[in-house]
């Protein structure tokens, strides 16, 4: 009864596979987005006209569209005035009428940018964003205009939903009250859409305050200045003595007396001013007045004086405060987004298909193969050995596998954990089975546990842990799917987080099909765009399936013929040149003011960084080594020096090693290397000590061999089942992948001459390109020295451009590399050129 509701529910999932299979076919389809998108343009058109005709017939169409719509469509009684018959009344009378009012014309908006997007699979702006902000205006918006105009004859500016949200706020705050939140509720959406800048009020700001000072001034009066000449006539002291004394003497006032006039209007405080001033005065009294007035004139010069020295003395000192950097709005930062879109690193493979599950066979069943009668026997002979050596069980529990089955016991209080460690080959012994492992006590559980393989271990099939929901719906950078635990659960992991692996075990025990699983599990879910990867296989038969995707997932030295790296020499040579890839990388993420890959293809994804600059995408690249005991013993330090540079800086910039070897001696894995990847995965080995020498730790010479491994990443150790994919099955992979549209070529790494090797300066001129002068022109006369211009303008490849470049710092016209940058032009002007290359062809000719 088991097995068939097994087999039932195998087949709902096999079922259900294939019909999410199907519909992702269709959904990717190009005709079907074809018919989709114009179908979408198409009602954006339907929706605009019948919106607009509305607008105009919507009087005479009002009577008949109070009935049953299906009744009218039915019938076809309805004679409409709209433009697209009863059904465009329809809709335009849904959506202005009954709904939101003219508001709704932002729904034909928003049908065309669901249109092109689905038709060209470009977003003239966020789906998203414009989705909300439209159901936004119109719950917004509708209100708004029901409110500014409330009449039976303007009801389609704002619709019913308006006028009901309208009066409904009426009943509780009032017609003020609904007029601020309804002002307020306007504004706030302008602010969050728009994002104005306000600038403009701290403009005004100065100004209104001058203005403010001005009108201040004129209200508290106008100080007028006395006159510097002396005071001659009896009328002139008078004139200015009165002037002195009064309040409120205007210019109209002085002017009147000038001009002769007897009567002047003072406004004279009476508690200041004597009412004996306009009596005549004797002569004494002049001329004593005359002296107090020459006094008080002295008093008033000098109070003058100390007030202009004080003005002086501000006007020297001024205080200047610094505006800050203007910061730029989300919108003018994303300028280049809504203009062009976000920049998709997949449109070169657009069409790219991933893998189909169905390439991978199902090897293994997939049920536990564990009877009740092994576990039972098992248990019993765990439990008879402990009690021999005095040794007491309070519980015990068994875990069953693929490969192993893990009893954990609870031992009796006051017993000794390393008593029942030293047991282990006693246990084994009664047990009469290979790779009995004692974890005492096990991380995290009280507990202390005990692997025994099974009898009939199964096996872990790839397509299992594809098909699985973990691996499916991992977010990780680079997802990497190893096989399956001990709990029988589907193990996926993550490579940028380990950021190196290293691999080791004896022969025949598994690390092909480990490296295979890797690189099959990052083939489904990685587009080639996203990841290259760098292979280099001395036994010259494990990677050769591989070659099939050298256009799509290779990188490779430029000019190289083959993709696969088998020749020590090449290898260097590869190992160096990633050592350059990683510095020019660490140079764009400096310019980009970015730490990691991650951070800078984000930004560069968001068009905040400009390709002219030479900033450009950065794919993440993974260095397979499979048998690294070989390099070390025929290269020694000029392997081992690049692999310690890149294990320590190149987790940033995102390139990741794995590098496999079945020999795990300290003279093939130093400390240096060591220290530097903590991700270890350990098969089988013969020995403790090599067990240590990998892991740290002892366990791998207990390990039953076939794919059974410990994967080690800094604090846990855990034992996994490793997936078995097939060499077919990888044939298959990698054809269905190599039949596609790929790009030109391999990945081209950075060029690397090593010291015994001719440089760029031992070119000789008969050696040059044909393009050399064209190309020397064309930087001498734009004076940027860049092989990426040489490519534009005179359409060639990166390769031969590349080269060009080098005969031109040969011949002294460029300057050397300075990563990211452009090279320096070295010659300044076109004539000077021309005088280098004549100089050059004379001595040729001599």
């Amino acid at each position: 009864m088991a097995n068939k509701n097994r087999l039932k529910s195998k087949a709902s999932a096999k079922k259900k596979t294939s019909t999410k299979r199907k519909a992702s076919t269709l959904l990717n389809d190009r005709r079907f987005r074809r018919v989709g998108g114009m179908f979408l343009f198409f009602v954006c058109v339907y929706f605009l006209i019948a919106f607009t005709a509305f607008l105009f017939t919507w009087k005479e169409d009002q009577s008949l569209l109070s009935g049953n719509w299906w009744i009218i469509l039915r019938e076809g009684t309805f004679e409409a005035e709209n433009w697209l018959g009863p059904f465009g009344a329809m809709v335009g009378h849904l959506f202005i009428y009954e709904w939101f009012g003219v508001v709704s014309f932002l729904f034909c908006y928003l049908l065309f940018l669901y249109g092109f997007k689905v038709l060209f699979k470009k977003s003239i702006y966020p789906l998203g964003k414009s989705t909300l902000a439209v159901i936004f205006a119109a719950i917004i918006f509708s209100p708004v205009l029901a409110f500014l105009f409330d009449s039976p004859e303007t009801q389609i500016l704002g619709g019913r939903f308006g006028y009901e949200v309208d009066h409904s706020l009426f009943g509780k705050v009032g017609a003020v009250g609904t007029g601020f939140l309804l002002l307020f509720m306007a504004a706030g959406y302008v602010a969050v859409v728009f994002n104005p800048s306000f600038a403009f009020l701290g403009k005004l700001t100065p100004k209104i305050s001058s203005f403010f000072n001005s009108m201040k001034e004129k209200v508290s009066g106008i100080n007028i200045k006395r006159p510097e000449k002396e005071i001659e006539t009896e009328e002139e002291i008078h004139f200015e003595d009165t002037i002195g004394r009064m309040d409120g003497f205007t210019e109209t006032d002085a002017a009147d007396l000038a001009m002769g006039t007897n009567e002047v209007e003072f406004s004279v405080n009476e508690d200041v001013v004597d009412p004996e001033v306009a009596t005549p005065i004797d002569a004494e009294e002049e001329s004593t007045h005359v002296i107090e007035m020459e006094n008080e004139r002295t008093v008033l010069e000098i109070e003058e004086e100390k007030v202009q020295e004080e003005k002086i003395e501000e006007e020297a000192f001024s205080v200047e405060i610094p505006e800050s950097d203007k910061e730029l709005s989300e919108a003018e930062l994303n300028k280049k987004v809504n203009d062009f879109g976000e920049y998709d690193p997949k449109l070169d493979l657009s069409n790219f298909q991933m893998p189909r599950i169905d390439l991978l066979e199902d090897h293994g069943g997939g049920s536990v193969m564990v009877s009740k009668e092994e576990l039972d026997a098992n248990k019993d002979k765990i439990v008879t050995t402990l009690s021999h050596y005095k040794i007491g069980i309070e519980k015990i529990k068994a875990t069953i596998g693929p490969t192993v089955t893990l009893y954990e016991i609870v031992p009796e209080p006051g017993v000794r954990i390393s008593k029942i460690r030293n047991l282990e080959d006693d246990i084994a012994l009664s047990l009469a089975a290979l790779g009995i492992r004692i974890i005492a006590p096990i991380p995290g559980k009280g507990t202390i546990g005990i692997e025994v393989p099974n009898s009939n271990p199964d096996t872990v099939s790839m397509r299992t842990i594809i098909a699985s929901e973990k691996f499916q719906n991992s977010k990780f950078d680079l997802p990497i799917a190893l096989g399956k635990t001990i709990s029988n659960e589907s193990f996926v992991t993550d490579l940028a987080k380990m950021p190196h692996l290293l691999m080791a075990g004896a022969t025949g025990q598994g690390k092909s099909v480990g490296l295979n699983a890797i690189l099959v599990s990052l083939l489904y879910k990685k587009h080639p765009s996203q990841i290259k990867f760098v292979l280099v296989d001395p036994k010259k038969v494990e990677l050769t399936l591989f070659n099939k995707i050298e256009r799509h997932y290779l990188a490779k030295l430029p000019d190289e013929e083959d993709s696969i790296i088998t020749d020590t020499a090449k290898v260097v040579k590869t190992l160096n040149s990633l050592c350059i890839e990683m510095d020019n990388r660490y140079e764009l993420l400096k310019d980009a003011g970015v730490r990691n890959i991650k951070e800078y293809n984000a930004k560069f994804i968001k068009r905040r960084l400009n390709p002219e600059h030479g900033h450009k995408y950065l794919p993440y690249i993974v260095l397979v080594i499979d048998e690294f005991a070989d390099l070390i013993m025929t290269a020694g330090k000029e392997v081992e020096t690049p692999i310690a540079r890149l294990a320590q800086l190149a987790r940033a910039i995102g390139i990741h090693l794995i590098i496999a070897t079945q020999r795990p001696s300290v003279n093939i894995i130093t400390g240096v290397i060591k220290a530097n990847f903590p991700g270890r995965i350990a098969f089988r080995v013969s020995s403790k000590i090599d067990s240590r020498t990998i892991l740290d730790a002892g366990g791998a010479d207990q390990l039953i061999g076939r794919g059974d491994m410990l994967l080690s990443t800094g604090n846990d150790m855990i034992r996994l089942q490793c997936a078995f994919v097939d060499t077919p099955e990888v044939d298959e992979i990698t054809e269905f992948i190599g039949n596609q549209r790929g790009y030109p070529g391999a990945f081209d790494l950075p060029e690397y001459v090593g010291d015994d090797e001719p440089g760029p300066m031992d070119i000789a001129i008969e050696d040059r390109d044909p393009m050399f002068e064209d190309a020397a022109r064309l930087l001498v006369a734009t004076q940027q020295g860049s092989t990426s211009m040489i490519q534009r303008k005179l359409k060639l490849g990166y390769n031969r451009a590349g080269r060009i470049v080098d005969q031109l710092e040969a011949a002294g016209i460029v300057g050397p590399f300075e990563g990211s940058k452009a090279r320096q032009v070295l010659v300044p002007d076109e004539y000077a050129l021309e005088q280098l290359l004549r100089t050059e062809s004379e001595n040729v000719e001599n």
